[in-house]
């Protein structure tokens, strides 16, 4: 149907009726207003409707996936299988018209035959042809579905056998159901990342010139051997070395002297200087948060100034060359807390009704169900090497405003507040509670030891922290949610001007439970995106 023969049209009538000679050329003419309609392309024959709405999430389901544009439609084929891996549909816009066509056909009596050679005629009809709607969007599956893993157990025979009875809680179960013994099933962690099949554009090997030196490499980097891993030169500390960097390596000064070519650059160095000296341990969140560099330059400049701790209770944090806080009592106050939101039945509450959310959602590593979105823009040279960190500027104009400092509350813990993130590195210091303090403090003057697990603080110190920090965010999480456990009263301890959640932190959500502590193990897991940045 042309779009001409609709704007001509007039809106009379919404149906057609038209004989079997002019099916060639019809026109049907729209009636205002008309239905808007949603259309899924379904990849597999419908017998059930029932069936194929339950696979779909139902009415409810898609009208929520609907009404988010950037949600994926998912499909499972066995709804109730909680292991079942969906397919997601693609959402488009289109352009299209739902018609509905009925041809009536005359009946013929077939019995009433002459004994003659003639032929029956063809039976004729008319065609009732009916618009009913527009389509304005359509969900097309154009991904895999083989992705699949089912629980089932092989005898020897031959026979498969279903262990969804054995592992899936149906009621409340006593100790002897968890005790039973059952075959080993340990589903993927996670499916591939992309649904649709993609080609490899193989590219002959690169041409060097005369001379060139290939870099070495280690038994960590086998993959893209043109392009080696560059490093920043930091050095990493244990809490069983026995002896702490004085000074940075030769490797990081020249990097840094590299650059360190503008104005600016001096003024950052010196900068940093003073935070360290005035308080020897930092993280990089708060560095971040003190000061506005961009995250490249913060690269060179920390393994310059500090060397890094993996494991013992100053964990994850950057210690001024030459200072040892194993040494030093009054260190205590540096130490880190791991601290994640407690969630569940028995806390009150559950994860959807915190307004926290995690740094690394499931959605990065499962197979996505939203749409991508577009990155934030790169920065300029303009920016990389003066920097929006200038305090002044010729011809009088006021500096620029901070773009890469972050917030207080990526490393600064006040009650009444909701952390950024579900997992957070908080230091002791850091903790500004006058009850949290007191408990940090009630051994000064009398440390005696300095341990990999509670430092210089009163053994179980970091449980109590974490008891008293659990307890103020359910509090707080109360009073912005009274539905919650109906029949108590909700206590509102948050303060005026409570500040803005923000959404930028450099942790990760591991888990909500605290996990059992391993001495040579340090918190290696959190870290890990952090010493790859420097290695």
């Amino acid at each position: 149907m042309m779009e001409s023969d609709l704007m001509e049209s007039e809106p009379v009538d919404c149906t057609k009726e038209c004989s079997a000679a002019d099916y060639s050329s019809v026109t049907i003419p729209l009636q205002q207003p008309f239905n808007r309609l949603v259309c899924i392309e379904y990849p597999c024959r419908i017998r059930n409707e029932k069936a194929m709405l339950e696979t779909l999430g139902g009415e409810d389901g898609m009208s929520k996936t609907f009404a988010d544009p950037s949600k994926r439609l998912e499909l499972c084929f066995r709804p109730q299988d909680p292991y079942c891996h969906p397919v997601c549909g693609n959402r488009y816009t289109s352009m299209s018209l739902l018609l509905r066509v009925r041809r009536r056909i005359q009946k013929v009596n077939t019995e009433a035959k002459t004994e003659s050679s003639e032929k029956i005629p063809t039976p004729t009809g008319q065609c009732h042809m009916e618009v009913l709607g527009f389509i304005g969007t359509t969900y097309k599956f154009q991904g895999l579905a083989d992705f699949q893993y089912l629980a089932f157990q092989t005898s020897k025979e031959g026979k498969c056998t279903s262990l969804y009875d054995k592992i899936i809680l149906q009621r409340p179960e006593k100790k002897e159901f968890f005790d039973q013994d059952l075959p080993l099933f340990i589903p993927p962690p996670l499916f591939s990342r992309l649904d649709n099949p993609t080609d490899y554009f193989y590219r002959p090997e690169i041409q060097h010139r005369e001379g060139y030196t290939p870099p070495q490499l280690s038994s960590e980097n086998l993959i893209g051997l043109s392009r080696a891993r560059r490093p920043h030169n930091a050095i990493f500390v244990n809490f069983e070395d026995k002896e702490v960097p004085k000074e940075p390596m030769k490797a990081a000064v020249l990097k840094w002297k590299r650059l360190h070519g503008h104005t600016n650059d001096f003024k950052l160095e010196e900068a940093i200087k003073q935070m360290f000296d005035v308080r020897p341990i930092w993280s990089r969140n708060a560095v971040k948060a003190n000061l506005d560099i961009h995250p490249d330059k913060l690269k060179l400049l920390l393994p310059f100034v500090a060397y890094y701790m993996l494991t013992g209770p100053w964990r994850s944090m950057w210690v001024r060359f030459g200072y040892d806080p194993r040494k030093d009592p009054k260190s205590k106050v540096y130490q880190v807390l791991d601290f994640r939101i407690r969630c569940g039945m028995k806390h009150g509450y559950t994860p959807g009704d915190i307004p926290v959310k995690a740094k690394r959602s499931a959605y990065d590593y499962k197979l996505p169900i939203t749409v991508n979105k577009t990155g934030s823009q790169p920065a300029s040279l303009q920016e990389f090497t003066q920097g929006p960190a200038a305090e002044s500027f010729s011809g009088g104009r006021r500096p620029a405003p901070s773009r890469y400092r972050l917030k207080e509350s990526v490393y600064i813990f006040r009650e009444g507040t909701l952390p950024p993130y579900r997992q957070m590195f908080y230091q002791l210091c850091d903790l500004q509670v006058d009850s949290l303090q007191k408990i940090i403090h009630q051994n000064d003057t009398k440390e005696a030891e300095c341990t990999e697990r509670d430092g210089w603080c009163v053994p179980k110190t970091n449980d109590e922290l974490r008891n008293i920090m659990s307890n103020m965010i359910m509090q707080v999480v109360r009073s912005k949610n009274s539905a919650l456990l109906p029949g108590k009263k909700a206590h509102s301890s948050s303060k005026e001007g409570q500040e803005s959640i923000d959404m930028e932190s450099a942790e990760e959500d591991n888990g909500d439970e605290e996990e059992e502590f391993h001495p040579s193990d340090g918190s290696e897991n959190e870290m890990e995106t952090e010493i790859l940045d420097f290695m």
